[in-house]
């Protein structure tokens, strides 16, 4: 084989070698733009899904506190109703509780002080 041939064949697998670099940076370099693009797109549905859960806490929150307040503007017209039926009975059970609490406090308060 004669010197030129050689640096023909020579050329020729160098330009090949080049050929088959570009060719695996190419592909890299779309196997990159395509990951990206599916983890913007992952990103942009967790923005969705993180809305859409704070809408339905916020729901939920709003539904809970008129619950609470309902029932609680029935358990003082029931409270009303009973102290206007059994006045006596009302102020008994008044005293009784605040007794109580009374008595709990200075047992609280005595236990603090030793």
């Amino acid at each position: 084989m004669s010197i030129d041939s050689s640096l023909n064949a020579s050329g020729n697998l160098i330009d090949r070698a080049a050929q088959r670099s570009d060719a695996a940076i190419q592909a890299g370099a779309e196997a990159a733009h395509n990951a990206l693009d599916g983890l913007s797109q992952s990103a942009r549905q967790l923005q969705a899904d993180a809305g859409h859960l704070s809408q339905l806490g916020l729901d939920a929150l709003r539904d809970s506190s008129r619950l609470v307040r309902e029932r609680s503007r029935q358990a003082g017209e029931r409270a009303v109703g009973y102290i206007q039926d059994e006045p006596v009975k009302s102020i008994l059970l008044a005293a009784a509780a605040g007794a109580a609490l009374m008595a709990i406090v200075s047992l609280m308060g005595g236990r603090s002080a030793r």
